[in-house]
């Protein structure tokens, strides 16, 4: 296969929603389409005794949810796709924002009994901002919920999306008689046996012939008929163009659970999500074509396997080829390292890969070298913009509890802080150290991993911070700029990169503190 082909035949993609709509149950969908695994489990069901694939860390096996994201790579009908599984629930919305910087087209799911929840709109609306492809996926319709209809409305209002559905249900719930597939223009029966393995459809390419009747019964074949004349008549066509610029957003309906509706989610997105795209870095435009390789790191795993305490690069491949062994620069350590075993992922199985093309995620096993958003190239100084840190909106003091154990409590610290699972600010004042999040939840996975990964145990006591704001200074010598550290010396830390921040304890202070010191610039995100 030549470069362009490979790719050609690429599909990175990632899948989003709110906690519960049925992501994890989704991918395993997928999956099983791919064979790449042979009987698909559930997140919570107790018939289903295997667990979900991608969620492998142990917490997320206790409270079936994921919290950190995983990749999952599989071939399907000769392309090869990578999906990026992120957690739904909103405290780990930092690693979501993050994922979505290395997919090229998103799916969104949506549970059919609640419709569209705050934390899809708020990730919908990053991808809009970046003009990502969406197609939307209405799960669990073999239970009961909205009306089609009135959902198609709710995606267009809330998400503010352009919908056409490719494919519309057969009633719902204990109704719930099947998908017509309008991009197909095939009816697939839904049986509801086969929770695990792939069932097979009736198919039927003529709505008008009787037959219909015979099997559905007439009073629902009837409705069909009505319901596809006005989708007809209420949507717009699907173009394929109009999708890939994201004005267009193709809907289907289905129940992950029951593996049904899934197929011809996957073979319509094979044929036309978009294979891996360009990107903007701070001094131009990288097109996935070129031959030279760059690459830049969008999230680090701290202790894949607890018994080995590694950490794991991701990197996503922009263009060139990446090949082991050979020299990368690493543009913000100005360094070249090469790498004896970059890892493809199945979850927690890794295979070492000879080379990886564009739109394929690396693994790359690392000491310490990298931060989230670093950059790699063949050589060429440039930097991918846009993995921002975001300010914490949760903060608490860390306390050591075990004082003969600080050396690993730091440590496991230190590692997870690199993950970006939380920011760690240390005070100018007396050096304490503090842990802000986005989410309330991480304080329990950071307790839970530090005990279990590095045996450390820590306390946390509340401290009253309304957000961190990254300080930069128009002159860093004014008189201006000392007064304010002198003033605010009580509310001044250093983060991880050592950048000064300060901890503002309300909005009306964050103001104050503006309109008192004009050159001192105040930022919610340390990207500046």
């Amino acid at each position: 296969m030549t470069f362009l082909e490979e790719i050609q035949r690429r599909r990175t993609f990632g899948i989003i929603s709110h906690p519960d709509a049925g992501k994890t149950t989704l991918t395993e969908k997928l999956l099983l389409f791919g064979g790449a695994i042979q009987e698909a489990g559930a997140v919570k069901s107790n018939k289903i005794k295997k667990g979900a694939t991608s969620d492998f860390m142990e917490i997320e096996r206790q409270r079936g949810i994921s919290v950190a994201t995983s990749v999952l790579a599989f071939n399907y009908k000769g392309k090869k796709i990578n999906i990026l599984d992120t957690p739904g629930h909103k405290d780990f919305a930092e690693d979501t924002f993050r994922t979505l910087t290395a997919v090229d087209s998103v799916i969104v799911v949506i549970d059919v009994a609640k419709g569209v929840e705050e934390q899809t709109e708020k990730l919908v609306e990053v991808c809009r901002m970046r003009k990502i492809p969406i197609i939307v996926f209405i799960n669990k319709m073999d239970r009961e919920g909205k009306d089609a209809f009135d959902l198609l409305d709710e995606v267009e209002q809330k998400l503010g999306l352009t919908v056409t559905p490719l494919s519309f249900p057969i009633g719902m719930g204990y109704d719930f008689k099947g998908i017509y597939n309008i991009y197909e223009k095939k009816i697939n029966l839904f049986s509801g046996d086969s929770k695990q393995s792939v069932s097979k459809g009736v198919e039927l390419t003529d709505i008008s012939t009787p037959e219909l009747d015979k099997i559905i019964g007439e009073k629902s074949a009837n409705t069909l008929r009505e319901e596809l004349e006005i989708l007809r008549e209420v949507y717009p066509e699907f173009d394929k163009n109009d999708y890939l610029n994201s004005k267009l957003q193709p809907v289907f309906f289905g129940s992950a659970l029951n593996n049904f509706g899934v197929k011809e989610l996957l073979d319509c997105f094979i044929d036309i999500a978009p294979s891996p795209q360009p990107k903007m870095a701070d001094t131009r435009l990288v097109d996935s074509k070129e031959e030279t390789l760059t690459g830049f790191v969008f999230k680090i795993h701290a202790n894949m396997d607890p018994n080995h305490r590694n950490r794991l690069a991701f990197v996503k491949i922009v263009s060139g080829t990446f090949k082991r062994n050979v020299p990368y620069l690493h543009v913000r350590l100005n360094k070249k390292f090469k790498f004896s075993s970059p890892n493809a992922f199945f979850a927690e199985k890794k295979e070492i890969v000879e080379e990886s093309f564009p739109g394929d995620i690396v693994g790359l096993p690392d000491t310490g070298n990298f931060k989230i958003g670093d950059t790699l190239t063949a050589g060429e100084v440039l930097n991918f913009k846009g993995v921002p840190s975001f300010s914490p909106e949760h903060f608490r003091y860390v306390n050591n509890a075990d004082p003969m154990k600080s050396k690993q409590l730091y440590k496991g610290l230190d590692q997870l802080m690199d993950e970006g699972v939380a920011q760690l600010f240390t005070l100018e004042l007396n050096g304490r150290k503090v842990i802000g999040t986005v989410g309330a939840l991480q304080y329990e996975v950071i307790q839970y991993r530090l005990e279990h990964e590095y045996g450390a145990t820590c306390s946390y006591e509340n401290l009253h911070v309304h957000k961190a704001c990254w300080v930069e200074p128009v002159d860093p010598k004014s008189e201006e700029f000392k007064d304010f550290k002198r003033v605010k010396q009580r509310y001044l830390a250093h983060d991880k990169q050592g950048q000064l921040v300060f901890l503002a304890d309300s909005a009306f202070s964050i103001q104050m503190t503006q309109e008192k010191y004009p050159n001192v610039k105040l930022h919610f995100t340390s990207e500046f």
